[in-house]
């Protein structure tokens, strides 16, 4: 496994960050809060992976979106309540505590625009060294 730092990852991590933040603190409840953010917060698990990990792991996007998954159905047990983490604020947001269908289609709508990502840059890679 090859470690070190990927500048453009880690700045996209850092942005998506912002983003995510921002619209949890600033955006009522919507499309965007609800839906957009769910997006969102797979591939800002992705950046964060890639910002230290540069090896090509196809099977990154699939654990991402079953990471997700299982938290989706950590919420519908209450697994904050369980894990007695409901009174540290941070953890019970970053968790999360309702459990919703949207939510699981929104992790995978996330991870197919990825796996679109990887096809794009992979496929501008290897015109690029064709071309030289």
């Amino acid at each position: 496994m090859k470690i070190g730092l990927n500048f453009k990852y880690l700045t996209a991590f850092i942005i998506l960050f912002i983003w995510i933040v921002l619209i949890a603190v600033f955006v009522p409840s919507g499309f965007i809060r609800d839906h957009f953010g769910d997006i969102l917060i797979v591939i800002f698990i992705y950046c964060f992976i890639k910002s230290f990990i540069r090896n090509k792991m196809k099977w990154l996007i699939p654990a991402i979106f079953v990471f997700a998954v299982l938290v989706e159905i950590g919420q519908y047990f209450n697994i904050v309540y369980h894990l007695g983490l409901y009174d540290i604020t941070i953890l019970r947001i970053a968790i999360g505590t309702t459990f919703d269908w949207w939510d699981i289609v929104m992790y995978f709508v996330g991870c197919v625009l990825l796996y679109a990502f990887e096809i794009k840059i992979n496929s501008c890679y290897v015109c690029a060294k064709r071309d030289k």
